[in-house]
């Protein structure tokens, strides 16, 4: 899975997520929703499940993310 593709969907999966872009200038929202996927800085990565409340989450900001499936 990439972040170029449409809408993620939620599944069994583990996600990787990277911050790609920084959130000056995003709205308030999108900045919340990056610190809550657990994102800090550009570059940083987490690894998360694909449950309904993180692919909600990645869809809101999927600009500012790159998203992979983890190995």
């Amino acid at each position: 899975m990439s972040a170029t593709q449409k809408n993620l969907q939620p599944s069994n999966a583990k996600l990787s997520i990277t911050q790609v872009k920084g959130l000056v200038g995003t709205k308030q929202f999108q900045r919340d929703t990056v610190r809550s996927l657990g994102l800090k800085r550009i570059g940083h990565s987490v690894e998360r499940s694909a449950d309904a409340v993180t692919v909600g989450m990645i869809n809101k900001v999927k600009h500012l993310v790159s998203v992979e499936e983890a190995k």
